[in-house]
């Protein structure tokens, strides 16, 4: 009888594979994803609500997110065209990658110096400067690490870039807020501008990427039109011409609606019900820091053995149930546990869904397009949620109140979850493990 090899399940075997050299690539690439988006998002709407600024107004400037949500846009400039000298001395990716990192720290750097009490115009644009330069750096980030990983790494790399992206989210924030309650918001935004530096340090460690450049080294010199052809039509022909494409479109757009119209209203509710910053800072930022890298590590573990599709809709479904412990922390007042346990669970229902939700949308580029592809995807998942965020979700909480707010964020999870049952039945074998290509 001849032995058949059983799976090596034990634990170091499942650490092993986010210990090589492209998934920490990926973790420091996250952790400096995630920081600009930070200062945009949770940082900024604690330093304008404590200003005193309207909630109106404070949910208005979600609205700085859709340039996150536009970067499809630009994308294929990121993809096609190269630096002058910089792209020949570090290669394509590499040189947007530096270029874009020095740009970021420089715009997070002057929001900082802006006083929204003073000139709440100009800290608009600041926060669309931070924004323009955030989006971009996802851009380069997001094709640099897919360009990099092997097929086998998908599953780790996507844990690992969500690793270093809530690292970088949180550390930041959480920097700037201690830093703000004693030395000021602009050497608080000084001090998280360094997160940029963990990318340029992946820029060295991994090198250009090399399946890339054997890929585009293929292509032939082409006439103006085709190139503008194959800048900005072919990435949408290829992915719009794949059998399910408009089923994909449409759960990619709806699926994290109900999740991104909760989160961006977090700070509000808790600055509402009375948390000071420093309990914030321990609860939100770093307590939630712990669940969601528990989180990722389960949801590796989850994603090896159950398939990525499987394992996304339990982690969809466990994303929109999280919904409800927000409404019931509204209940609650400014009771310390609860808010612990509300970020716990939201925090490690996220990490579990960060795996699956990168590893599906990494799943779905073309190498010869990964960075409009991969920010089409990634653009159009939180769309609906900011725009409804920046346009009528302070109206929505005033007149509802934060309990039937959050309830309501509840409810809109639904239809994706229905969406991707039905994207299961007819989307092709994906990778049934975390190993697998």
């Amino acid at each position: 009888m001849t032995d058949i090899a059983r799976p090596d399940r034990s634990l170091i075997a499942a650490i092993r594979p986010y210990l090589e050299k492209e998934p920490i690539g990926a973790l420091l690439l996250g952790l400096s994803s995630g920081a600009p988006f930070a200062m945009i998002a949770s940082t900024l709407t604690t330093r304008l609500a404590e200003s005193g600024i309207d909630k109106k107004t404070v949910t208005a400037f979600a609205l700085t997110f859709l340039l996150y949500n536009f970067k499809f846009l630009w994308a294929p400039f990121i993809d096609r065209i190269r630096i002058p000298g910089l792209a020949a001395a570090v290669g394509q990716r590499r040189a947007w990658l530096f270029v874009i990192a020095a740009c970021t720290v420089a715009a997070i750097i002057w929001m900082g110096q802006v006083d929204p009490v003073a000139d709440i115009q100009l800290m608009v644009i600041a926060a669309l400067t931070v924004a323009f330069f955030g989006a971009t750096f996802d851009i380069i980030i997001d094709a640099f690490r897919i360009d990099s990983l092997k097929p086998d790494q998908l599953g780790a790399g996507s844990g690992m870039s969500q690793y270093g992206w809530r690292l970088g989210s949180n550390g930041a924030g959480a920097i700037a807020l201690f830093i703000a309650n004693r030395a000021g918001w602009d050497i608080a935004y000084l001090a998280a501008s360094f997160f940029a530096i963990p990318a340029v340090i992946a820029g060295f460690l991994l090198g250009e990427p090399v399946r890339r450049t054997a890929v585009m080294a293929k292509e032939k010199a082409e006439p103006f039109l085709k190139q503008v052809q194959s800048t900005f039509i072919a990435p949408l022909a290829d992915f719009l011409t794949r059998p399910n494409a408009w089923l994909v479109l449409l759960f990619v757009l709806i699926h994290k609606i109900g999740d991104t119209l909760a989160n961006l209203s977090l700070r509000i509710l808790l600055a509402d019900l009375g948390f000071d910053k420093d309990a914030v800072a321990i609860y939100d930022v770093m307590f939630g820091l712990i669940a969601f890298l528990i989180g990722v590590f389960v949801g590796g573990i989850v994603y090896a053995r159950l398939g990525m599709m499987r394992a996304l809709m339990l982690c969809l479904i466990l994303m929109g149930v999280s919904n409800l412990m927000f409404a019931w922390l509204a209940t609650m007042g400014p009771v310390n546990w609860a808010l612990a346990a509300t970020m716990g669970f939201e925090n490690f229902a996220s990490g579990m869904g960060g795996v699956a939700v990168v590893a599906y949308l990494s799943w779905l580029c073309d190498l010869r397009f990964t960075a409009t592809q991969f920010a089409l995807l990634s653009a159009m998942s939180s769309i609906l949620g900011r725009f409804v965020q920046g346009t009528t979700a302070g109206a929505l909480i005033e007149s509802l109140g934060f309990v039937n707010f959050y309830l309501l964020t509840t409810l809109l999870a639904v239809p994706g979850i229905l969406l991707f049952w039905v994207l299961m039945k007819r989307e092709p074998p994906a990778p049934s493990t975390a190993a697998a290509g």
